[in-house]
């Protein structure tokens, strides 16, 4: 029996922004997010914000990222931001291929009043060489989140998104 349990499958057409509420609760501390891209039309990095239990977009400026970049034709690199109004770069799409993306997030204790909500994704993408990205990522606030936001911060549509949230069970 798998330890993963399907809370939640979301898709949408031709959007920027995607809200996922009401997925963390007291029922996981662990839980992992899938999510498949289209085309965006156009090229640009994909990027996620945390959603409080007030059901408000956490826009502050408390969350830090590291990220590694691994590209099929140029030389790899890495980039960190600290203070930022969102976790960056979670996947990259391109501008001259425009085939899609995807990537996957494990968020750990988002629903947890007392600690920070961390998270760990993994991306891979064509535009058209292969990129991957490693990040990591953090929200310094201690505060309980019930959701999550994909957005493109370049303002083009996503031509299809979809995103699975899942629990991560802990037996013991």
């Amino acid at each position: 029996m798998s330890n993963l349990r399907l809370i939640n499958e979301t898709s949408a057409t031709s959007v920027t922004t995607l809200n996922i509420t009401d997925v963390f609760s007291a029922d996981f501390d662990i839980y992992k997010i899938a999510v498949n891209l289209g085309e965006i039309g156009t090229a640009g990095y994909i990027n996620f914000r945390l959603i409080n239990s007030s059901g408000s977009v956490v826009t502050a400026s408390n969350y830090d990222r590291a990220a590694l970049q691994m590209n099929s034709d140029n030389p790899f690199g890495e980039g960190r931001s600290t203070n930022i109004s969102y976790l960056n770069y979670l996947a990259d799409v391109g501008a001259t291929s425009n085939t899609g993306a995807g990537f996957v997030s494990y968020i750990f204790n988002p629903y947890s009043s007392s600690s920070y909500t961390f998270s760990i994704s993994q991306s891979s993408s064509v535009r058209p060489n292969h990129r991957s990205m490693k990040n990591i990522g953090v929200l310094k606030q201690t505060a309980s989140m019930s959701g999550f936001q994909i957005l493109n911060t370049g303002g083009y549509s996503f031509s299809s998104l979809n995103i699975r949230t899942y629990g991560l069970r802990v037996d013991s």
